[in-house]
């Protein structure tokens, strides 16, 4: 499959090096610095790529995704933060007949984790007697807070327990690449259910696949759609 990656950063970096492995090609890559407002985003620049991997910053992102709905180039992204813009970009992708699949966490784990969260938020629900919170903590560059993983997180839950309010607690420092966490806290005990990234590889593999299964659909879709069928 041929791509193109949009945002050079870490987490392109690490979707380079394993699209090599699994014997993809990257035909076009662009960076930050050169592409303000999209501008970069080109037919002449993405000739021939087949799915585009959006991994930039909320104040990029929808630029950039309006540009490749208007080429007809279906995309794939991971960037947080820029949802309250997702009509107008469901709008361009539908209008041009072109695909895009998005997502705040392309690790099967975080999948998972989200779907065991809210079995727990089910079980939980009524039990005073437990006090609830959400703790999430990233690398000190990360933009947004909370992350949008953890937003998700809060929103699974509210549906599956409307009485708690689930607050969020972000920490933004070091290195981390990703830690979320949700607790409940009785008088006499404590449960906590969290999910670690040890590092990018997880999140580029699942993109990789997210990429691999969006090529020649058209429409919107999430990653949970895409693994399960369905919607927390």
């Amino acid at each position: 499959m041929r791509l193109a990656l949009i945002g050079h950063g870490k987490m392109g970096r690490a979707l380079e090096a394993l699209a090599a492995e699994r014997g993809h090609e990257v035909v076009a890559v662009v960076t930050g610095a050169e592409n303000p407002g999209g501008r970069a985003i080109t037919p002449e620049r993405l000739s021939g790529a087949e799915v585009a991997l959006e991994f930039t910053g909320p104040r990029a992102a929808v630029a950039n995704l309006l540009r490749l709905a208007e080429l007809g180039i279906p995309a794939v992204t991971g960037t947080t933060g820029w949802l309250s813009e997702l009509p107008l970009v469901v709008a361009a992708v539908t209008a041009h007949h072109s695909a895009l699949l998005h997502s705040p966490n392309f690790s099967l784990g975080v999948q998972l984790f989200l779907r065991a969260a809210r079995d727990l938020a089910a079980r939980l629900a009524g039990r005073a007697e437990f006090d609830a919170w959400i703790t999430e903590a990233h690398h000190a560059a990360k933009a947004d807070a909370p992350s949008g993983t953890a937003r998700r997180l809060q929103e699974a839950l509210r549906k599956s327990d409307p009485a708690r309010a689930f607050p969020i607690t972000s920490i933004r420092a070091g290195y981390l690449p990703g830690t979320h966490m949700i607790g409940y806290d009785a008088p006499h005990e404590t449960i906590r259910l969290s999910h670690e990234a040890r590092g990018r590889e997880a999140f580029a593999a699942g993109a990789l696949a997210a990429a691999e299964w969006i090529r020649g659909r058209r429409g919107v879709f999430t990653f949970e759609q895409m693994l399960f069928g369905d919607e927390l």
